[in-house]
């Protein structure tokens, strides 16, 4: 299980006013506080209030800023191609684009981009029509990223499916789209793409996140998730993918298997 930590992200506010500021430090405290609590990948992203134009320079900043302090790889985030093309220039190790629609125009931009600097991509199943509401419609969508990556030459475990979770509050029927599109995911080509869900946005608006976020977690898990961008520095949140882990036979039992999960 691939927990990539979601916390350097313009969107917290803390962040946001660091990004303002060029103040590097709380950055380096979430970069080391996801790589202690057992994030693989960091995601990076600038959030909205960075204006276009400013974005290249700023993601570059962040992934440099974060790498210095952690030895884990970035999972870079941004609507602007260019801004992603920044962070890979500077990136050290293979880092992951997030991300790709399943529009042909954005499939022609970031899947040669992948390729060239060897970076694994997530692809979302949704196009310009919006996010489907049942699991054929957005594997119909998957389908066509599978279809890019080999065309492109991709390598199948280098792509990440992002059925898109969304709000249980607003989309409560999406839920079991979404773990019926991570089952049917790993029939689609062999050797299967991973799949990947931005956990956090189950519980967008709902009181008891944490809750939320855990349970789905280990729902997804036993349909056969492979990743999650999460809140890495939610112990428990960890401690349930980690024993997941155990119980979907994924990890060899040892008694100490949380602190091993998180263990470099």
């Amino acid at each position: 299980m691939l927990l990539i930590g979601e916390r350097i992200n313009g969107m917290f506010r803390d962040i946001r006013e660091a990004i303002m500021k060029r103040d590097p430090e709380p950055i380096k405290k979430h970069a080391i506080l996801q790589t202690q609590g057992g994030a693989r990948y960091l995601d990076i992203n600038t959030g909205p209030a960075v204006p276009p134009e400013e974005q290249p320079e700023v993601l570059a900043w962040l992934v440099q800023v974060a790498q210095e302090v952690s030895p884990l790889p970035c999972c870079l985030d941004s609507t602007n191609p260019e801004a992603i093309e920044a962070g890979l220039k500077v990136h050290r190790g293979k880092a992951i684009i997030n991300s790709t629609t399943a529009d042909p125009w954005k499939m022609e931009i970031y899947f040669p981009m992948a390729v060239k600097y060897g970076a694994a991509l997530i692809g979302l199943t949704m196009n310009e029509k919006g996010v489907p509401k049942d699991a054929h419609d957005r594997l119909a969508l998957a389908m066509e990223l599978v279809a890019q990556a080999d065309t492109y030459g991709l390598p199948m475990e280098d792509l990440f499916i992002d059925p898109l979770v969304l709000p249980v509050n607003v989309a409560q029927d999406h839920g079991p789209e979404v773990l019926e599109t991570i089952r049917q995911v790993k029939l689609l080509a062999s050797p299967p793409p991973r799949t990947v869900v931005g956990l956090s946005n189950i519980s967008q608006g709902c009181p008891h996140r944490p809750l939320i976020n855990r349970t789905f977690l280990a729902m997804a898990m036993a349909c056969g998730l492979d990743a999650a961008i999460a809140d890495v520095e939610d112990e428990e949140l960890v401690n349930v993918a980690a024993t997941a882990n155990l119980i979907l036979n994924r990890e060899v039992y040892c008694d100490s298997y949380l602190k091993t999960f998180r263990q470099l």
